[in-house]
This record gives C-alpha cells, structure tokens and sequence, in this order.
C-alpha cells in the first residue's frame, strides 16, 4: 500500500515506527518499509549506475542486510542509513567486478531514462514535456552533481545528510550544488 508523506520528516518518522516495530518482530512493517523504500532506492542506484539488474541486487542485497542486523540495530535516520548501504554496497559490486579499471565512478557518464529518479520526482510534473526537458538538462551535470542534485532538490535532504551519504564534506557539497546550479542557467540560457 503505497502511502503519500507531505514531507521528508513524515516520511522519517513513518520509517522510525516501522523499523522499531520490525526490529519487535512485526513482518509486515518490514514489508511496508520495504515498499516505502524500494522505489526510491532503485531511481537512487540508478543515478550512481545505469545497471539496472545490479542496482537490484544491491536493493535487495541491502534489505536482507537489514533482515540479519535486525536485533542490535541502532539507526536514527532511516532514510540516510538505507541510501548510503546502498551506496556503499553499489560501490563494493564495483570493485569486486573491476567496474572501475581506469575510470573512477565519480566520472562514469550515467545514461538515464525518463522513469529515473530525476523524472519520477521532480516536483510532482505532471507533463512528459517538461520531464523530458528536465532530463535533458540533468544530463548536462556530471554524475556526482546529478547525484547531489537529487539528494538535494528531489529527495530533499540537508546538505549535512548528503555529506553522509556521499562521504564528502559539507563544502564540496555545497559546490557541487553551485557549480551545477551554473551549468544548468547556462544550458537553460542557450
């Protein structure tokens, strides 16, 4: 049953409730924190990898995490927990498949579809049009500020979460949201 949460703090408390009943036994508040998350996390994978089979798995991977640590787990911000698992077990799959041979992930060129993250969360669009144009823009940023750029703008979170997540600090962060805030004037001006 998928719910609507008006903002990034009812979503978090939802998810704090589901857990701490999960963690009491409760199966299907696990089954609902999955279906909260699911979602967002496969659109986020998709922004770090065009891989969609991959980013799957590590969904997956990082929920069955979350089966098995079930008992001693101590997590204050849901949200943030899951994005970065998920993040680091995309970044573990990499390196084991030697994905990263001579190309950093950080300059890895990502081709994304108009079902991705950027599109299915842009202020609530309702018009393929402007979707499409917002895709068009978006693949004018690199793949970290696109990667900001959703953490920021379309999941919104603070730039200390996405300095979690992304394990930068907070004014490399800051930049990345300048500098592709500049871009997309620029391309927008054209």
């Amino acid at each position: 049953m998928k719910t609507n949460y008006n903002n990034i703090r009812e979503r978090e408390e939802a998810a704090q409730t589901l857990l701490a009943a999960y963690c009491q036994g409760d199966q299907n508040a696990f089954m609902s924190l999955y279906d909260m998350y699911a979602g967002m996390l496969l659109n986020y994978g998709l922004c770090i990898t065009s891989d969609k089979e991959l980013v799957k798995d590590c969904v997956q991977d990082v929920f069955i995490k979350l089966i098995s640590k079930s008992q001693d787990l101590q997590v204050t911000k849901v949200t943030s927990y899951l994005l970065i698992s998920l993040r680091n077990r995309l970044l573990d799959e990499f390196r084991r498949k030697n994905y990263m041979t001579e190309t950093a992930v950080e300059d890895i060129r990502i081709s994304t579809t108009v079902e991705d993250v950027e599109n299915s969360y842009i202020l609530d669009e309702s018009s393929l049009n402007n979707v499409r144009k917002v895709q068009i823009l978006m693949d004018e940023l690199t793949p970290r500020q696109r990667q900001v750029f959703t953490l920021y703008y379309i999941e919104q979170r603070k730039y200390e979460d996405i300095c979690d997540i992304m394990q930068m600090n907070y004014h490399s962060v800051r930049n990345l949201v300048h500098r592709g805030m500049l871009k997309l004037r620029a391309a927008v001006a054209v």
